[in-house]
């Protein structure tokens, strides 16, 4: 499938201004000088993630990318995908749904969680929050090195963000704290340790009182941030529409799609040899 529409955004290979692509090429140099350079996992794209979080500031963007480092050798991070099972991962589904499945209309990987659908007492009998976390860990490093180049090929553009869906279907507020110490580790490794691979974030089934607490917490973010986060209703799905194909959204959101055995088991996707037409 070719694109030839697609032009990189700002900040991105193919559209750096000058001095970006002058503090890209130093970041590499220092980062060769200093042994911190891992060829085969620092491209120019994964150097610009940390660039680009940090608005092109080279001391806070090495900084960032050291601890980065050390954090993936304390936590045997390199070497998850081959040492870590998730055994109970059928299970854990039951009780609160995570999971991958196909894309949106641009290529990203599309991320659902279901808070709604969370029973800590049932979920805490078949896993522990720090088998959680290495979950989450195991994701973002499939979504780097193997859910990212399949889509990049597939659609021929660079895909390296995912769309993520959390549906606050039926969330109270004792749901949600039973759950605040994951959420809140989880969002500081996808902040911290994966920087700039959030594309767009549909909050959907958002009750009133959330949209209310939104409207006065947006004005304090980061604009680039703010743009890529939705809240809406339970009318949610004419835009979800606009940026998901009907058939690429399981079918209880409000898709066509209904994957034998579960949506949410099936990992559907072209990192699992789907075509995209």
């Amino acid at each position: 499938m070719s694109d030839i529409v697609y032009r990189p955004p700002p900040g991105r290979l193919g559209n750096l201004t000058d001095e970006q692509q002058q503090i890209l090429d130093t970041f590499r140099e220092q980062l060769v000088k200093e042994g911190v350079f891992v060829p085969e996992r620092m491209d120019d794209p994964f150097l610009l993630r940390f660039l680009r979080a940090r608005k092109f500031d080279l001391v806070k963007a090495m900084v960032m990318l050291k601890e980065a480092e050390e954090w993936r050798k304390a936590e045997g991070v390199n070497e998850i995908l081959e040492t870590f099972d998730f055994k109970e991962k059928v299970e854990v589904d039951k009780w609160y749904p995570q999971y991958y499945h196909k894309t949106d209309k641009d290529g990203r990987p599309i991320y659902i969680e279901v808070l709604g659908k969370l029973d800590i007492e049932e979920l805490y009998k078949v896993t522990t929050q720090d088998r959680q976390i290495k979950r989450l860990v195991c994701e973002y490093e499939k979504s780097a090195k193997v859910r990212f180049p399949a889509c990049t090929k597939a659609f021929a553009h660079p895909v390296e963000t995912s769309c993520t869906i959390l549906d606050l279907a039926n969330v109270s507020v004792t749901k949600f704290y039973h759950v605040k110490d994951y959420v809140s580790r989880a969002s500081r490794i996808s902040s911290d340790r994966y920087p700039e691979t959030m594309g767009k974030f549909y909050i959907i089934n958002a009750p009133w009182a959330f949209s209310a607490v939104w409207s006065v917490v947006k004005p304090w973010l980061d604009p680039v941030t703010v743009a890529k986060i939705n809240i809406l209703g339970s009318s949610y799905k004419d835009e979800l529409f606009k940026q998901i194909p009907r058939e690429n959204l399981p079918l209880q959101l409000g898709g066509t799609c209904v994957c034998p055995g579960g949506c949410s088991l099936s990992d559907a996707g072209p990192w699992n040899g789907e075509t995209i037409e």
